[in-house]
């Protein structure tokens, strides 16, 4: 009866260790983009996807995490991330996110997409860099088209 107690105390442990559901730090160049296979190097423009099982997928843009959804499964996905742009390797929820796709900001894959956590950070940049501003169902319609 005791070895039975300590193989549910233990598979209850694996089990909560197991489906930890957040994002990993992105180790820039080294990390590669699970969508296009390049090295994952700019630290502005870098986006993950979480899974409900805690899976995470790294991607060099948002653009490749956008385009990796058209293979996968998205009601397994429990987190879309997308590097702030006024906070390098910081990420952010980009379902919430306001983006600027500017031709003045570069992004690896070449949309000049951009992620803000907030839509002041992202009115200042584009009264500074110009650029169409969306929301995160706005920019999914948007690269659809």
């Amino acid at each position: 009866m005791q070895t039975l107690k300590h193989y549910s105390i233990i598979s209850l442990l694996l089990l909560f260790f197991s489906c930890n559901i957040s994002p990993k730090k992105i180790n820039y160049g080294s990390d590669g983009c699970h969508f296009c296979k390049m090295t994952i190097v700019d630290k502005v423009h870098a986006a993950e996807i979480v899974t409900k099982k805690g899976k995470v997928y790294m991607f060099d843009a948002t653009e490749c995490m956008i385009n990796f959804m058209d293979e996968f499964d998205t009601t397994e996905i429990e987190l879309y991330l997308s590097n702030n742009y006024t906070e390098p390797e910081v990420l952010i929820n980009a379902t919430k996110a306001t983006f600027l796709i500017s031709e003045n900001i570069p992004s690896p894959m070449g949309a000049f997409l951009s992620a803000f956590k907030n839509k002041a950070d992202a009115e200042k940049t584009q009264s500074e860099k110009g650029g169409e501003l969306y929301t995160w169902t706005e920019l999914l319609a948007y690269l659809k088209d």
